[in-house]
């Protein structure tokens, strides 16, 4: 019921305050022997209660009329049962707070001092004597209290701007998070599995015929499997740090499997690289293999690593049968969003003798070797 009567967002804060002073008000000025008589006395009153009700619910224009209108009817009260009515002019100063108008705001401020003013003039009674000290304080007050409510209400409305803003980053963070896992179970844990994969193929093919072959395939599918097992759980705890050069050794052992010769040109000195540039790099690298294994049809496989111009470069060219072999996936899409996250570039491209070259470029920068534990 009160939700119709008074705004839900001031009910908590200014209901209880708000009726207390009106109440006050009115037995202000019916206790007082004033020539306005009874009839004048409730049409004044009738006046204070609309402008109260229709600022309450309105801003803008109305806002200012209605608050201006109040005014008026307590400085009329001012001037009839005593200047201690002014003291109820905060109500309309703290409706006055609300607006969104900078110029109604200093409008009303100077209303509330003007009609101050008035009620002493009109009274003759002086605003700076002994009696009357108290008014010149509250009067400054009343004027300045709603530009106190605008400063206040402008910086709830962007602390809620704020956390709506959080709000949403949070919601980025949670999803560029979950793309991250994606993309890691699918670099990491894809091409392990996949080499279980083949690994298991051949130790069917040679079970029959070489047992012991077929024990040492299976030997390395435990292997595989228990490195599988440590990928989940880097992934879980968060992404690891994992050399290059680790990688590009993995990535040999792999491609051998699958029959695919590899030779890798590295430079003499490598570049000093952050762990999370090479962690990145690394995955970019397996990526690029795993693609090779599962779409190229290749036999060959060059990787050659360089430094030129301050920046690092990867080039990794296969002679399959280029990038019409390729399927969808996350795989193309994560080297290059994985490169560009790093700051640099990444291209993928077409041989013209066939297969597919793939290039990735990374500025240099002058840093520490962070701790990979």
């Amino acid at each position: 019921m009160f939700y119709k009567l008074y705004p839900r967002d001031q009910i908590k804060n200014y209901l209880l305050i708000d009726i207390i002073l009106t109440v006050f008000l009115c037995y202000r000025v019916f206790n007082s022997d004033t020539a306005l008589g009874l009839w004048g006395t409730l049409l004044v009153l009738l006046l204070f209660l609309a402008s109260f009700y229709v600022a309450l619910w309105r801003r803008g224009g109305w806002l200012l009329a209605a608050s201006l209108s109040g005014l008026s009817a307590i400085a009329v009260f001012g001037v009839y049962a005593g200047p201690s009515t002014m003291l109820f002019g905060i109500i309309f100063a703290d409706l006055l707070g609300r607006s969104k108008s900078k110029a109604h705001i200093a409008i009303g401020s100077a209303a509330i001092a003007l009609s101050f003013l008035l009620v002493f003039v009109i009274r003759q009674e002086p605003l700076l004597e002994t009696s009357n000290a108290i008014y010149l304080p509250v009067m400054i007050i009343q004027s300045v209290y709603p530009i106190v409510i605008y400063i206040k209400e402008k910086a709830k409305s962007l602390q809620g701007e704020l956390d709506e803003a959080n709000e949403q980053i949070a919601k980025y963070i949670q999803q560029e998070e979950r793309q991250r896992i994606a993309r890691d179970l699918h670099d990491t844990l894809g091409q392990t599995l996949m080499m279980i994969k083949m690994k298991s193929e051949l130790a069917t093919k040679w079970v029959d015929k070489d047992p012991s072959q077929a024990k040492r395939e299976l030997g390395e599918i435990l292997d595989t499997s228990r490195t599988a097992l440590k990928q989940v759980r880097e992934l879980v705890s968060d992404m690891k740090f994992i050399s290059l050069a680790s990688e590009l050794d993995h990535s040999a052992k792999l491609l051998h499997t699958a029959g695919i010769a590899l030779s890798i040109e590295n430079p003499e000195k490598p570049p000093l690289l952050s762990s999370v540039e090479e962690t990145m790099l690394a995955l970019c690298v397996r990526e690029a293999m795993t693609n090779i294994i599962k779409h190229s049809r290749a036999k060959r496989c060059a990787v050659k690593l360089e430094t030129k111009d301050h920046a690092f470069g990867i080039h990794i060219a296969d002679d399959g049968v280029g990038l019409a072999g390729h399927g969808g996936g996350n795989g193309l899409p994560s080297i290059m969003e994985r490169m560009k996250t790093l700051g640099g570039s990444s291209a993928i491209d077409p041989l013209p003798q066939g297969g597919t070259k793939v290039y990735l470029k990374l500025p240099l920068r002058r840093h520490e070797k962070e701790d990979a534990s």
